[in-house]
């Protein structure tokens, strides 16, 4: 009891000290021990270097290129005017008071696409810092924006999506990515009018009250740079062709380009005696932004005022975000190991047996509450309960689309809680802190999605999969 005790009290103070501005390097780690000190389960410096800061390297080595190749993408948009050249092309359609549907919808195409939201976050904040400035809407909405259009319905509703979190159930249910089609887009419409009715009242209000974007201290290097920008803005087909590239480059690279290549080297014990499909994912993101930070250079060759300066700055920024979602990976490493997490996880797993439907939901987005990831609490349920949900399922005559449909929607729920190494992320590309913005995160991406899989379960229940 005591070691469950604990789990509950560090994860309480991690939400608590993160909402509060804690760096979650220093949190992280704490909280993760402070669990294993109460419990009592395993020694201290062995968890700290043997556990915990293993998955964070292990994280770091994954996803470094990533990270750092998609900061140096969203900085080189920045200096190029092509952020600016692609928020005046969304200004004029949807006008600026639109410009929270305008970022949504980027966020939304850019993720359905294929794009990692981590590389999503750091291509769209510079057309979003534009457009809010330019429409006089306050910075503290730009990261519920962006979550709403990355982090929810193209993550887990909408059907075909390619994020990891539609993948997971399909080899436990036998399913495809575009399971439960209708039932996911009418998941998917709820989210993104749910989040957009929240985020135009708030903002509104806002507005009304005299608020601006305001003043950030951070980017008043970038605004010195404005009139450059004005001066050589690019054309809207040459500004969003990098992002174009970005998007078919992945889809190229993973469907046929690195297919085609002889990889049987991968199962020597020199590279770690693997599969392609386990590194295939990242190869092709990693070669999609190469190709579209290449042409994104040449395109805009005479526009480099300091192109070095520019890749420089874009590194640096990589390192504190990617340093953050590691430490959080590393705590819902050292949880999931302890004795304890087992107890809670076999006692949320067998909530509402009667109703797989239920069970299956509650357990997914619990999971990924205590975890802090959609993808680790969805992993979890179902890599233990998996066929026992398709053995009730079958008894009830409740289709595998419907169960794959609902764990998907389900892992998108309490995963956005304030220590999600995602929000942190977001909340460090855009240098704002949870206290100014993650009221609007949780509403759009834990409230309003939870509100979703609840309809998506209840039609599902009613009228079966379609």
């Amino acid at each position: 009891m005591l070691s469950i005790l604990g789990i509950l009290l560090s994860l309480l103070l991690l939400m608590t000290l993160a909402y509060r501005g804690l760096n979650v390097l220093v949190l992280a780690p704490v909280m993760a021990l402070l669990a294993v000190l109460l419990g009592r389960e395993a020694p201290l410096l062995a968890t700290y270097t043997q556990v915990y800061m293993v998955s964070l390297g292990g994280y770091l080595v994954k996803y470094f290129p990533l990270f750092m190749l998609g900061s140096i993408f969203g900085k080189l948009m920045g200096d190029s005017g092509s952020a600016r050249a692609i928020s005046q092309f969304i200004v004029a359609r949807l006008g600026q008071q639109r410009a929270i549907l305008a970022i949504v919808l980027s966020c939304a195409i850019l993720t359905y696409g294929g794009v990692s939201l981590f590389v999503v976050a750091f291509a769209v904040y510079p057309i979003a810092a534009d457009l809010f400035r330019t429409s006089g809407t306050p910075k503290r909405f730009i990261p519920g924006a962006i979550a709403l259009g990355a982090f929810t319905f193209t993550m887990t509703a909408l059907p075909g999506t390619p994020a990891i979190q539609n993948a997971i159930p399909m080899p436990f249910f036998g399913t495809t990515p575009f399971a439960a089609p209708a039932l996911g887009t009418i998941g998917g419409l709820i989210m993104l009018c749910g989040g957009m009715m929240w985020l135009n009242r708030r903002a509104r209000r806002a507005m009304q009250a005299g608020e601006g974007y305001g003043q950030h201290a951070e980017e008043l290097n970038e605004a010195s740079n404005s009139t450059e920008t004005a001066r050589a803005t690019p054309s809207i087909a040459l500004a969003i062709a990098p992002i174009l590239l970005v998007i078919v480059g992945n889809y190229a690279f993973s469907k046929s380009i690195i297919p085609s290549w002889d990889t049987s080297y991968l199962s020597e014990a020199e590279y770690g005696q693997t599969e392609l499909k386990s590194v295939l994912g990242i190869w092709a993101i990693i070669c999609g932004l190469l190709v579209a930070i290449c042409a994104l250079i040449v395109l805009h060759w005479r526009r480099w005022e300091n192109l070095k300066d520019s890749i420089n700055r874009g590194t640096k920024d990589a390192l504190l975000p990617i340093f953050n979602t590691a430490s959080e990976v590393g705590y819902g490493t050292v949880i999931a190991s302890l004795a304890a997490f087992a107890l809670v996880r076999d006692w949320v797993l067998n909530l509402s047996p009667e109703n797989p439907l239920i069970s299956e939901a509650i357990a997914v987005t619990t999971l990924a509450g205590i975890t802090g990831s959609a993808s680790g609490g969805l992993s979890i349920a179902l890599s233990t309960l998996g066929a026992t949900y398709l053995q009730l399922a079958e008894q009830s005559d409740i289709s595998p689309e419907l169960l794959h449909r609902v764990a998907s929607m389900a892992s998108g729920g309490f995963d956005t809680l304030p220590h999600n190494g995602a929000v942190i992320t977001l909340l460090a590309i855009t240098n704002l802190t949870h206290r100014s913005s993650y009221v609007d995160i949780f509403m759009v991406a834990v409230v309003v999605p939870v509100f979703a899989t609840v309809a998506v379960i209840i039609l599902g229940g009613q009228f079966g999969a379609f």
